[in-house]
């Protein structure tokens, strides 16, 4: 009976290898059709308006929506950067590391505790769209496993080309601060190879970290924004929700993971640890720059007494002058300003104050220039000259007099003629320890203290015309702003042919009392020189702003849409500055 039950199983065998082989045939390759053809494809432009509305639930975010940029330039830098960031990062780590390391083994009584190895792997991570990710899982995978899945893969491969461009996209947002504010997702599959190796009574234990994903969703802050390289001094990196950290442990070799338990343990400690220190509001912070160095923040107060000028040359054709003194800071975006204009006088007396704000005594210099004032035409230069504020001595007063030159050259021999004198005092006060902004981020948010000289119960009112944006003129578009405020008339300078321009101009007010119930006339004017012009000056649109809130607030940063301006917005800022 054995030898017939082997030769039937045998033979049974066979018969079910054949049938299989032809079922196997008729279901898989016999059934398959022949006059299979690839999709036909049209351009965009020939298709009709249904086929059109199908496809618009399909276009990216980035199209759509003006908040969302795309992300590939980013990915793509990173990955040709990703070579020497890993040896960066890695530097960076071994350096900060090493030091903690070297205070805590004594406590254990470890004998040593070293990076072998330590390597981030060669694949780099992967900026994705922050909030994109469900509605577009929702849109072609309704289940709940393919949501799961668009979650771990990095790169999301299998989906199609219009998918993976919708979620390559950030969202920005705009704010009037000087800051960037960005929220994306991070996507890291990684191959590191991080060894450690801890010594201790004579024995070598190795951890092993492999096979690492991170999958975040951080909000990017780049604040405040200089006029330095890399035009930023810090980062500010908030999660917005609890991130996703995967990886494998070895310890002594073996797969630590494998312990019943210890995966899930693992997961939520890091997830609640992390948490803690950088889930928002908290925030990591990352110093790019230093801050004296970033944005030169205000350290005193320069005052300038212009007291007269003698034996001014004769400019006028008459045999007199109508002289005026301009007096700015050197490197200095903010407007000169003036004194008044004596006419017909060639040793004029004007005895005017003016107070500066100085960032830099050792290389700001402040320029006096003295004009012949012309009715029509340009102004004649009658000289100048510069005082040094590294020269001066703080808190003491100086009188100066200083011979006008032609130019600043010492070796023109124009300069060795006689234009006359001026006569100047100056005081350099610096501010007191307590008095100036601890960081960059403090100087440029914080309002100043007044001035000392400021009337009691009084103020310094600032006023900062920014930028303009969508203005629009009937003839020509030169703009400037004109501010008006107590019957005292403040210009800024013409941006010529510029519908977005920008002049960050500051003017400034001394009060002897808050400002509770006043407000600022604002208007935006373009003016033209051109000859034969109907109409040389015409309003792009006003504002009136009321102070009280300025005076509450200390400070308002905000964008008004302009009066009789179909799309216009200007904006300023304001801050009220007590000596208390």
């Amino acid at each position: 009976m054995g030898i017939i039950s082997t030769i039937l199983g045998v033979f049974g065998f066979g018969i079910g290898i054949g049938i299989g082989v032809v079922i196997g045939y008729f279901l898989f390759i016999y059934s398959q059709p022949t006059d299979v053809k690839d999709p036909e494809m049209r351009p965009l432009l020939e298709k009709d308006s249904k086929s059109l509305e199908q496809l618009l639930p399909e276009i990216p975010f980035w199209i759509k929506n003006p908040d969302y940029e795309r992300m590939d330039w980013l990915n793509k830098f990173i990955e040709y950067m990703w070579p020497s960031l890993d040896k960066a990062i890695c530097k960076m780590v071994k350096s900060i590391a090493g030091p903690i390391i070297a205070e805590q083994i004594p406590k254990y009584k470890v004998d040593s505790v070293d990076f072998e190895t330590l390597t981030l792997g060669c694949l780099p991570p992967t900026f994705q769209g922050s909030t994109n990710r469900t509605d577009v899982a929702d849109r072609r995978y309704q289940s709940k496993a393919h949501i799961d899945v668009i979650a771990v893969l990095p790169r999301c491969h299998f989906l199609d080309p219009l998918a993976r461009m919708a979620m390559t996209r950030m969202k920005v947002y705009n704010t009037e601060e000087k800051e960037l504010i960005m929220e994306l997702g991070l996507k890291w599959a990684a191959n590191p190879n991080i060894l450690v190796a801890a010594k201790a009574f004579g024995l070598r234990a190795t951890v092993q970290v492999v096979d690492l994903q991170v999958f975040a969703c951080p909000r990017i802050t780049l604040k405040p924004l200089v006029p330095t390289f890399p035009c930023f001094a810090n980062i500010h990196v908030s999660l917005m929700e609890k991130p996703h950290v995967d990886f494998g442990v070895k310890l002594l070799g073996a797969d630590a993971m494998s312990i019943p338990g210890v995966y899930r343990l693992v997961q939520e400690l890091i997830k609640d640890q992390v948490a803690n220190m950088y889930l928002w509001p908290k925030r990591l912070e990352v110093q790019i720059m230093d801050p004296s160095k970033a944005m030169k923040k205000p350290v005193g107060i320069l005052n300038v007494k212009v007291v007269k000028a003698m034996k001014l040359k004769k400019k006028d054709l008459l045999g007199a002058s109508d002289p005026y003194v301009k007096l700015r800071l050197r490197d200095d975006n903010l407007p000169s300003k003036k004194t008044t204009v004596k006419h017909k006088n060639l040793n004029p007396e004007w005895n005017e104050e003016f107070t500066f704000v100085i960032k830099d005594p050792e290389t700001q210099v402040l320029e006096l220039d003295v004009y012949d004032w012309e009715q029509v035409g340009t102004h004649d230069k009658m000289g100048l000259n510069i005082v040094e504020l590294k020269n001066l001595t703080p808190e003491e007063p100086k009188t100066l007099t200083l011979d006008l030159l032609k130019n600043l050259n010492p070796n023109d021999a124009q300069n060795e003629k006689s234009r006359g004198q001026m006569v100047v005092e100056v005081n350099y006060k610096p501010f007191k320890d307590h008095q100036m902004p601890t960081n960059v981020e403090d100087a440029d948010d914080a309002v100043q203290k007044a001035p000392e000289g400021t009337p009691d119960g009084g103020g310094l009112l600032v006023i900062i015309v920014h930028e303009a944006q969508d203005l629009e003129g009937k003839n020509h578009t030169n703009p400037s702003v004109r501010l008006l405020f107590r019957g005292e008339e403040r210009k800024t300078k013409v941006v010529k042919k510029n519908r977005d321009p920008r002049w960050a101009e500051e003017f400034q007010f001394t009060l002897d009392e808050p400002p509770t119930n006043d407000r600022v006339h604002v208007e935006v004017i373009s003016t033209s020189k051109r000859m034969g012009l109907l109409h040389p000056k015409e309003t792009l649109g006003y504002v009136d702003i009321y102070l009280s809130d300025v005076v509450s607030n200390k400070r308002i940063n905000e964008r008004y849409h302009l009066i009789d301006s179909k799309n216009g917005r200007l904006q300023i800022e304001m801050q009220w500055r007590t000596a208390g």
